[in-house]
């Protein structure tokens, strides 16, 4: 009896690097998404309102709770005694590995799969020059002639 041997198509090394590396960045990216936006959510909040929360976990408005979960790592409730925050600090740390290594993998496809890589220089480029001017822009150099 011959023995049939199934042919499979095989990508060659690099592709197949790429196919994975594409993968992980897709499972990181959407497992972190939900908290990514929580964060990103509660930051914006935090950027524009001035009036933080002053104590650990003080109770106030559902804005000041999710605040409180953002800058204390704790949820403040009426039931609680003390707050104990390393088990979310160590997810937020997961987290923020995780979200260096999708943007360190992002950056990498994007070289490995444009044709022309002078617009991914010039989108990182621009995306360190323009907060860094927009911070000095933003700065006050009022000179008091005392």
């Amino acid at each position: 009896m011959i023995a049939r041997h199934r042919i499979q198509r095989r990508y060659p090394r690099s592709t197949q690097d790429l196919k994975t590396i594409r993968k992980v960045h897709l499972y990181l990216g959407c497992f972190f998404a939900p908290l990514l936006l929580f964060y990103i959510g509660t930051g914006w909040y935090q950027t524009v309102n001035t009036n933080r929360n002053k104590g650990m976990g003080e109770l106030g408005s559902w804005r000041e709770r999710l605040t409180a979960i953002h800058v204390d790592q704790v949820f403040p409730t009426t039931s609680a005694e003390t707050y104990s925050p390393q088990l979310f600090q160590g997810l937020v740390i997961a987290m923020s590995i995780a979200l260096m290594i999708t943007i360190g993998l992002g950056v990498y496809l994007a070289f490995n799969t444009s044709r022309r890589k002078w617009p991914v220089w010039i989108s990182l480029f621009l995306g360190f020059l323009i907060p860094i001017v927009f911070l000095w822009l933003g700065q006050s150099s009022q000179v008091s002639f005392e």
